[in-house]
């Protein structure tokens, strides 16, 4: 170990050098998810968390929401993985469940759907769809990087 220190070089894998929108959108992935969770965490402290479990389990829609919800969320950190290492069903199916999320949000905020553990409350409809898109933007932003810069779409399309 001590050789390699003094020599100043790190012996890689075989397999390409992944592109920097790849990398930046991987580890936005898992940043964006694990930080929001964090963040809901501290926010709802350990009794309101608690709390929301509960009530979510009272019912057997609000349960299915809540463990689609979780399971969605192990989901995506997977995807996340699966992309930074060049598979191309990672950023499909990162994609796909950006699809899943935005279209559960629209419908339970519109009030289509019941139970709605997950909604976004505004004080009309018209708010909803500006309100979904500056929620969703960092989740945007990564699926910009990994379909538009042309690194990209190459490093995908070779495996």
């Amino acid at each position: 170990m001590s050789e390699m220190l003094r020599e100043h070089k790190v012996v890689l894998s075989s397999s390409p050098a992944i592109p920097v929108p790849v990398m930046v959108a991987g580890i936005g992935i898992i940043a964006v998810r694990c930080i929001g969770v964090g963040l809901q965490m501290h926010e709802l402290g350990l009794s309101e968390l608690m709390s929301f479990v509960y009530r979510s389990a009272r019912a057997w829609d609000s349960t299915l929401i809540f463990i689609a919800s979780q399971l969605l969320f192990f989901v995506q950190l997977r995807c996340a993985l699966a992309l930074m290492q060049g598979h191309r069903w990672g950023r499909l199916g990162y994609a796909f469940a950006q699809a899943i999320v935005v279209f559960y949000l629209f419908m339970a905020s519109m009030g289509w759907v019941y139970p709605e553990l997950f909604n976004i409350s505004s004080g009309n409809n018209a708010r909803i769809i500006p309100r979904l898109v500056s929620l969703t933007l960092p989740d945007l932003l990564i699926l910009l990087l990994l379909f538009v810069p042309a690194s990209s779409r190459e490093f995908f399309r070779q495996r």
